[in-house]
């Protein structure tokens, strides 16, 4: 547990510029001798799935996609076609080596160099855990894990792939967004100060909704809508607003030490929600006594809201996803305004950085690390908001609350269960707080 702790945060790894990028050092080439093809395993078929491959070819590299994983037959054929018409013979993947069910990606990782995790999140530990075993590179969509046992097993699997100089990166897209880094930097060089506070945005919204069809089984059911779901999503504070947490913690280059705040479900009410809330507004209480204010909703009709902005001791910051970056020193005047003009997309880029460092043999990405503690950052905002509680890092990170199902087949059923009625049990403040702390 002591590796897990926030004083073992690794504050310098904020400085790297976003990349979390190690010195460089080289490592054994993966791929096979005599060939400069890298080839690579889809697994997790849906919309990220198909756009993180997409991503990947984007690259400039010689990729080759040789295995294709997912749950679900349908979401696979789809994305194979897609890929197949768009890219052609770079889409190598014969029936042998597609492979659908709960244990595809096993099989699916063996075929390749590299893999591209992109299920939902509730698998991703156990995914990441098989790819670092079988010695792949990899890259891993956001978040790494919905519940806190889950977070342990990434971290320790983070510390294998660093002993083995596996490549890892997180689709955490800001890190490599140019803005962002440019700005950062600057703050991390003292161009305001000490960051003292700061607010940090995802209002939208929501998502979409997957109607229950006749006679499909729970497990299905809630596949196909896992947003829905805890053990397969996190609750959006965590599939989404982790993002915009994950700027916070890099802007502050530090987790913080304690969270507490508040959240519901006001608007997106019916059953066809399962569990999750539709908005949360979270305190993340950092070691120097700084305080980030969070907020995340799913509200339709409203406003929207998806950025960041601090203050600090010598001036501010504000932050967007849209290219945008300025700050103002202490007398209000700007100091810095990012110009957009050229920037490349930050979905490519993670991806060109990636393949670029596997092609010249070389080790570079460690994110794994920062993934996990800001994956556990909007895990425990959303353990505070669901039991009214403040809940601190160092008590959070040893809770053995698994969410996650005892067995994965389709007439297995998961730990959250419907009533007679169709209504999923819903967290209520101050109510059962043991069963999610």
């Amino acid at each position: 547990m002591e590796s897990l702790k926030r004083r073992d945060f690794i504050k310098s790894s904020s400085a790297l510029v976003g990349a979390a990028a190690l010195t460089s050092s080289s490592v054994s080439s993966v791929f096979a001798a005599g060939s400069d093809v890298i080839k690579i395993a889809l697994i997790g078929c849906g919309g990220r799935g198909t756009g993180a491959t997409f991503d990947a070819f984007a690259s400039g590299q010689n990729i080759k996609l040789v295995a294709m994983a997912d749950a679900f037959k349908d979401n696979l054929d789809s994305t194979y076609s897609t890929l197949k018409e768009k890219f052609g013979d770079k889409i190598d993947v014969p029936d042998s080596r597609k492979y659908v069910g709960f244990d595809g990606y096993k099989a699916a990782i063996k075929d390749a160099d590299v893999v591209l995790l992109c299920t939902p999140p509730g698998f991703r530990p156990i995914h990441f855990e098989e790819a670092v075993k079988a010695g792949k590179h990899i890259f891993m969509e956001k978040p790494v894990a919905t519940d806190i046992p889950g977070i342990r097993r990434v971290l320790a699997a983070a510390k294998e792939a660093k002993a083995k100089k596996l490549n890892v990166v997180v689709g955490l897209q800001r890190r490599y967004q140019t803005n962002y880094r440019e700005a950062i930097k600057r703050i991390q060089d003292g161009a305001i100060g000490d960051v003292v506070s700061g607010q940090v945005y995802w209002n939208s919204g929501g998502v979409w909704v997957r109607p229950r069809k006749p006679n499909q089984t729970e497990m299905d059911y809630q596949m196909r809508n896992w947003y829905y779901f805890n053990w397969l999503c996190g609750d959006h504070i965590v599939e989404q607003h982790v993002h915009n947490i994950d700027i916070a913690n890099w802007v502050k280059g530090k987790t913080p030490v304690s969270i507490q705040g508040t959240g519901s479900r006001a608007q997106r009410t019916g059953k066809e929600y399962g569990e999750i809330y539709d908005n949360f507004a979270i305190e993340l209480t950092y070691d120097d006594g700084a305080v980030v204010y969070s907020q995340c909703r799913h509200f339709e009709g409203i406003s929207n809201r998806v950025d960041e902005t601090f203050q600090a001791t010598k001036g501010r910051v504000y932050l967007s996803a849209g290219n945008q970056a300025v700050l103002w020193g202490p007398d209000g005047k700007e100091i810095y305004r990012h110009d957009p003009k050229g920037n490349p997309n930050a979905y490519q880029q993670e991806h060109k950085e990636l393949f670029e460092a596997i092609a010249k043999g070389e080790y570079k990405f460690d994110n794994a690390e920062y993934g996990a503690h800001s994956t556990l950052t909007g895990i425990i905002g959303r353990i505070a908001c669901y039991t009214g509680k403040v809940i601190k890092w160092d008590e959070a990170i040893q809770s053995n609350i698994d969410i996650m199902p005892t067995t994965y087949s389709w007439d297995a059923k998961p730990k959250v269960l419907p009533n007679a009625e169709g209504f999923y049990p819903v967290a209520v403040p101050g109510i059962n707080v043991e069963k999610y702390i």
